[in-house]
């Protein structure tokens, strides 16, 4: 930067030394040489008295010429002058330049090598430094800001792969352990029977079966979360149709009663991914309800989206924990019923898809107890 001030500088006044030389010159040169008259020559000594006009005009003609040549070289030492006094002072000014550009050019780039610093010191264990750069309201104090944003959406997104990579391994865990003990516990049974080994290999196979749920879950996580590339429209309405008559059976058994009003919904995305969405949403309305509750769910088309709702009653869950049932295997205490169900991914899921959709999600507490969830879908307009 300093370089290129210094060179700006320089052509500047290169340029401006040209252009008032040139200007000099020209008024300098356009002034008339001094005329000289009969009885001026006659005061000069070198004519003689009596001499003829011809000899006289003659000789006013020679001073005249060796006027002008007088006067021809006092412009050009003139001229000559000012042009090495202003090289000279252009030089001195250049210097100045370099040096002021020097200083204007460290005070200008102090935050960019306080940022370039600070982002060479910040790595993944230490995302939750900030640069924090004061001063004014420019451009360099706007770039601070926007990376210490940056460093604060990387800091909340690895704490929670991290947090999700821990779960994960917890519950991956549990079923590969119930695996080995109930193995072991056959294996060492010296009165081991065919009916206690299918038993065991019974519960093996349960707790694979749970297993294939939770993987089966977690791929389904990660594929929302991976976006789509390809959308089409489909009918939410039919799904969520599709997804009670399905569950017709189980709600009986736990004596829920569904209560559903449909009207057109024509959504813009991925059908399959969103009928796990539905699935997971009307599953967890069922896990989480109460004897004699009810689920209702409602599709239709509001402002151009494709709108579905799923409420449920069940006890009452805070405001506050709203947030926390949408992180991966993250469930509320005791008082939510039937907390040993699912796999605490549900609604992480559903999460996952509605923004893979561009979708609204919002969920908020009933005031007599359970959630009431909304997922506004694009429309095909």
């Amino acid at each position: 930067m300093t370089l290129l001030y210094g060179g700006l500088f320089g052509l500047s006044g290169a340029a401006l030394l040209g252009i008032t030389y040139v200007l000099v010159h020209g008024t300098i040169a356009a002034q008339p040489p001094p005329a000289l008259s009969v009885s001026e020559a006659g005061a000069d000594p070198g004519l003689v008295p009596g001499q003829p006009p011809r000899d006289r005009q003659g000789s006013l003609e020679t001073l005249a010429d060796q006027a002008r040549e007088a006067m021809a070289g006092q412009i050009a030492d003139i001229m000559h002058q000012l042009l090495v006094q202003s090289g000279i002072a252009l030089a001195l000014m250049l210097a100045v330049s370099i040096v002021l550009g020097w200083i204007v050019a460290g005070r200008m780039l102090h935050p960019l090598r306080t940022i370039t610093a600070a982002a060479q010191e910040i790595s993944a264990t230490s995302l939750h430094q900030r640069l924090a750069l004061g001063g004014p309201s420019d451009e360099l104090k706007e770039l601070g800001d926007t990376i210490d944003g940056l460093l604060g959406r990387l800091e909340a997104s690895f704490g929670a792969q991290r947090r999700f990579v821990a779960n994960a391994s917890h519950e991956l865990r549990t079923p590969l352990a119930r695996q080995r003990v109930l193995g072991q516990v056959a294996l060492s049974d010296p009165e081991a029977t065919v009916e206690s080994l299918r038993q065991a290999h019974e519960r093996i196979l349960a707790a694979g079966v749970q297993q294939e749920r939770l993987i089966e879950a977690l791929l389904t996580l990660a594929r929302g979360q991976a976006g789509i590339e390809v959308r089409r429209p489909f009918d939410l309405t039919e799904i969520a149709r599709e997804v009670v008559d399905a569950r017709a059976a189980e709600a009986d058994l736990r004596t829920v009663t569904f209560r559903t009003s449909a009207s057109t919904a024509v959504a813009l995305g991925h059908r399959p991914l969103a009928e796990r969405l539905v699935v997971n949403l009307v599953d967890n309305a069922l896990r989480h309800n109460t004897p004699h509750g009810e689920v209702r769910v409602t599709t239709g088309t509001v402002e151009g989206r494709a709108v579905l709702t799923v409420s449920n009653s069940g006890p009452p869950v805070p405001p506050e924990d709203v947030d926390r049932l949408f992180q991966p295997f993250q469930r509320l205490g005791a008082t939510r019923a039937a907390r040993t169900e699912g796999l605490g991914l549900g609604l992480s899921i559903v999460q996952a898809i509605a923004h893979a959709h561009d979708a609204g999600l919002t969920a908020s507490p009933r005031p007599g107890g359970g959630l009431t969830v909304t997922v506004a879908f694009p429309g095909t307009n």
